[in-house]
């Protein structure tokens, strides 16, 4: 039975890697409609089954789009999987929790201090005056527990990384603020001190970029360091209070 379930699954796997095969080798694009169950299989030499079991396999990985009615298209390629597997790795233990919450500090504050020259070339007026209204969005919102604003928390980070026109960044920056949004709430280590300090942590990410444009580029990278150091301060000091007890 065993070896049963070992067959299927590698056949599965190569059914698969022959549909990404032929998504790169006819240069389809996200959106485009791929052949149906019965050609796919005359074309991999594959069974029907075991080409609809690869199709839900890459439906998952949002590699495929399986419309039902319609048809299966290429699909988005999002990073929807590394979300859902990085939240349920922060969700199943408290040790996991925190090392996550950690590990995305770090790779958020990475993105947005490693490109600070290229945001801040690409950065113009119009950019400068929504990342200004997010942040009134985010002051209005307040919630007393980092619960009220996170739409626009969200979308601050997504708009101050557009400029860049680098999707997969973008996608990135998104994937992983996503799982700390998540994960967040389950560590309770959000107050209304810390949302406080949070709004003007990005007020002040606004100003430098601002600034930036008279030629102060360094105040925008303290700017980021400085919105990030309370993140990890946070994260630390739930790590040491759920060790204590």
């Amino acid at each position: 039975m065993l070896k049963e379930r070992q067959g299927r699954s590698l056949l599965r796997q190569e059914v698969s890697e022959g549909i990404k095969r032929y998504i790169l080798e006819n240069k389809l694009r996200p959106g485009d409609p791929l052949p149906t169950e019965s050609e796919l299989s005359a074309t991999l030499g594959a069974s029907r089954s075991s080409v609809r079991e690869a199709v839900k396999t890459l439906d998952a990985l949002d590699i495929v789009e399986v419309r039902h009615g319609h048809g299966t298209y290429v699909g988005r390629l999002s990073l929807s999987a590394l979300v859902e597997g990085l939240t349920f790795r922060g969700l199943l233990s408290r040790d996991d929790d925190f090392k996550v919450m950690s590990d995305l500090v770090d790779v958020r504050e990475l993105f947005e201090r490693g490109m600070a020259e290229r945001i801040l070339t690409s950065l113009d007026s119009d950019h400068l005056r929504s990342l200004y209204r997010l942040v009134d969005d985010m002051e209005r919102s307040k919630s007393g527990d980092g619960t009220g604003f996170v739409e626009a928390d969200r979308a601050f980070h997504a708009l101050l990384v557009e400029p860049l026109g680098n999707e997969l960044i973008g996608q990135l920056s998104l994937a992983f603020w996503d799982v700390y949004t998540i994960v967040v709430p389950h560590l309770g280590v959000i107050t209304s001190k810390d949302e406080a300090e949070t709004v003007a942590n990005h007020r002040r990410i606004v100003d430098a970029a601002h600034a930036a444009h008279a030629g102060d580029t360094d105040a925008f990278t303290r700017a980021i360091a400085e919105h990030y150091a309370p993140v990890r301060r946070r994260v630390q000091e739930a790590r040491e209070a759920d060790a204590a007890g």
